[in-house]
């Protein structure tokens, strides 16, 4: 069904281009936004203006931070355990184990795995600034890094490929044990699994 006003329906159509909104989601959505008042649609909209202008990557851990909170508040927040580096696929991974407030260490986000068949390679994600993190100022103190992706084929294979890089540094590889069912995404294992999963890691 099409709506005779075309402002509308290119609402809707960019409601639905977001990852797990359907045509009929985006149709809730786009009316939603028309029922409420003008300063609602105008606080939306600069809140999107606003993430796209301030947020960028923080300049150690590659997770994301406001502009003038570079490094982020993990990397340069006290009580961290510094020797200590988990490794995860996406910043909503890095919110994950935060919410468990079992984890103190420090974090590196790939943003991405490798994944040969949809042309993504190690230098498509962020492999390079680990290491350099790890041969820099960081690296007389970190003594374990634990691989913590997804437990897809391409986060295995980015987890293998990592351990061979990781080795030679003279640090400890773990990876987190697999409390974790197969295909499963981090974002959305409870607390009490992760913490598990996390403290029965196991050398890679």
């Amino acid at each position: 069904m099409q709506y005779g006003s075309s402002s509308i329906e290119t609402l809707i159509e960019a409601f639905s281009r977001l990852p797990g909104i359907g045509r009929k989601s985006a149709r809730r959505l786009a009316m939603h936004v028309l029922q409420q008042p003008r300063e609602e649609a105008e606080r939306l909209a600069s809140a999107l203006v606003d993430v796209k202008e301030r947020v960028i990557r923080c300049s150690v851990c590659q997770n994301v931070t406001d502009r003038e909170d570079d490094p982020c508040p993990i990397c340069s927040g006290r009580g961290r355990d510094r020797t200590l580096i988990c490794v995860v696929e996406s910043p909503v991974d890095v919110l994950a184990f935060e919410k468990t407030a079992h984890y103190r260490g420090l974090y590196h986000v790939l943003h991405g795995v490798i994944s040969p068949l949809d042309g993504v390679g190690p230098d498509d994600v962020k492999i390079r600034e680990l290491l350099e993190r790890l041969r820099g100022e960081e690296a007389g103190g970190v003594r374990e890094i634990v691989l913590a992706l997804n437990p897809t084929v391409e986060g295995e294979t980015t987890s293998l490929y990592l351990s061979r890089l990781l080795k030679p540094l003279g640090v400890q590889v773990t990876k987190i044990a697999r409390g974790i069912p197969v295909g499963a995404e981090l974002e959305f294992i409870d607390e009490a699994t992760l913490s598990r999963a996390m403290e029965g890691r196991s050398a890679v």
